[in-house]
């Protein structure tokens, strides 16, 4: 039987011929069917990327040190995320979404104005002595939003200068609620010395009111959360633009009686899952009002995780180092946004970009004119509703301080000789372990697509990459400085600064 099976039987040509000319009539078939599914597939993209409401509601949710891998979406295997995952399943993530420094206040003034803090010169954590702040000339999302007739409102941690002129109200932001700078610069600091940490709230451009000192930080989530739903039952019939930054996952780390499951070694996952519990509230007050297709929601961090503190901290997944460094541990954030009808649900983008990418890209969104001075961020819109794989920047800069730390280009990261802090001891139950500096003194070439852990120096093996990217770096150099190699930039501008201003409440 079996050989019977397997002898050659006689061929019938007539019969051949037909079964090529059915072959042929189905493969024809096969490829007209992936084209039209391709241009289906385009055309969706583009009317989805097209068909946005002419002023469309804008969100934006920051964290404080949140970890790349404390979102489930990013791969966190402790933290609980439902609300987020949600997003991203209806919206894009972004895998290679980096902030301008790994640091409080500079991370957040290129979120706000679209311009890395070192032109702007806001550079690390400003406090209650510190004597600047975003200068007048700047031009802050608040500001770009009120110009297009937006009601605008600030919720959270402000950190962009403690003097009158430099807070919230005074920059664009109609309503705010919040704290001047880190919740850890309080009296209660076991590491260094703070006055109580004011919580304010403004309206406007008139004078802040102090409402309380070193309060209950516990309620800082929900409130600031709860103050946003408020916000939005009150502007629900116009345009609005929201900025909630939450002060948490910053150490020192609480949550509401309400989503604490009273498990002290469980404390970091609850708060994650209280600003968890945050994004589906706001989402939830969206749908409410018939707002969910008229809304882009953005949910981000400024930074990576502060290690040190160790199960105080969070967790930057396969990423290198942490918050304080240029490796991606501390520069590369969770980003997801969701506008359902508008960005396709359920995408990826692996293409690097920044937080100070999103106010050119909001003001294509809204048509508004740029403003006059230099920004260095660009549109990213293409790229976040997939209508273009296109690299939206030739290349990123990492600055910590003014130090001019890697350079970006597609996948290959060029890091320069620094120094940067390593956690050499993990603390415990908000503790601090030990720091120590830990100097790089090589160039090295990573190629991120395949090494997202930077491990392995690959510098040797391209040297025509290396000069591409050194290349990259003078530009860089001659446009913002770079302390590491005693340049000064000829494209920066002066912070904001005072003497005897008022400060805040006074």
């Amino acid at each position: 039987m079996r050989h019977e099976l397997m002898t050659r039987q006689p061929v019938n040509h007539r019969e051949d011929r037909g079964g090529h000319r059915i072959s042929w009539f189905l493969c024809h078939l096969a490829i007209s069917l992936s084209l039209c599914l391709w241009q289906v597939d385009s055309i969706t993209k583009v009317m989805a990327a097209e068909a946005r409401p002419e002023k469309p509601n804008v969100v934006i949710i920051n964290c404080d040190d949140l970890g790349y891998a404390d979102v489930g979406a990013f791969g966190a295997t402790i933290c609980k995320t439902p609300e987020i995952d949600r997003m991203a399943r209806e919206g894009v993530k972004a895998t290679s979404f980096y902030v301008a420094q790994a640091v409080c206040s500079a991370s957040r003034t290129a979120l706000l104005t679209g311009c890395l803090p070192n032109r702007i010169g806001i550079l690390g954590a400003l406090s209650h002595v510190s004597k600047n702040g975003i200068a007048d000339s700047e031009v802050t999302l608040g500001e770009l939003f009120q110009s297009q007739g937006y009601s605008t409102a600030m919720y959270g941690k402000w950190h962009l200068g403690y003097q009158a002129q430099f807070l919230p109200g005074h920059h664009g932001f109609g309503e705010a609620l919040g704290i001047p700078y880190s919740n850890d610069m309080w009296s209660k600091n076991p590491y260094g010395k703070f006055p109580p940490l004011p919580l304010f709230r403004q309206k406007g451009d008139s004078p802040a009111e102090i409402i309380g000192h070193d309060t209950d930080q516990s309620r800082f989530t929900t409130d600031f959360t709860m103050a946003a739903v408020s916000f939005i039952d009150r502007h629900a019939d116009k345009p609005f633009f929201i900025y909630l930054a939450h002060p948490m996952p910053h150490t020192p780390i609480f949550v509401s009686e309400e989503r604490n499951s009273g498990e002290r070694a469980q404390l970091y996952r609850d708060v994650i899952g209280e600003i968890d519990w945050s994004v589906g509230t706001i989402r939830q007050t969206l749908e409410k009002h018939q707002l969910t297709r008229k809304t882009l929601v953005i949910f981000t961090s400024d930074n990576g995780p502060w290690l040190v503190f160790g199960n105080h901290a969070g967790s930057t997944g396969p990423l290198r180092e942490g918050k304080g460094t240029m490796w991606d541990g501390g520069a590369r954030v969770p980003f997801v946004a969701c506008w359902p009808g508008v960005i396709p649900p359920d995408t990826t983008v692996d293409l690097p970009m920044a937080t100070y990418d999103l106010f050119p890209t909001f003001a294509k969104m809204l048509g508004a004119k740029l403003p006059d001075h230099p920004i260095d961020g660009v549109d990213i819109w293409p790229q976040l509703t997939s209508a273009s794989k296109a690299q939206p920047h030739q290349a990123l800069w990492f600055y910590y301080g003014r130090d001019l730390i890697a350079v970006r280009s597609g996948p290959w990261k060029l890091v320069f000789p620094h120094t940067y802090v390593h956690p050499v001891e993990r603390g415990n139950d908000g503790q601090r372990g030990k720091l120590v500096n830990r100097k790089f003194t090589e160039l090295a070439l990573y190629n991120l697509d395949s090494d997202i852990g930077e491990t392995t120096n690959l510098a040797s093996q391209h040297p025509e990459i290396v000069k591409q990217l050194e290349a990259y770096a003078e530009v860089a150099r001659n446009e913002l400085g770079d302390a590491l190699t005693n340049r000064k930039g000829s494209g920066v501008r002066p912070p904001g600064t005072v003497n005897d201003s008022p400060a805040l409440g006074n």
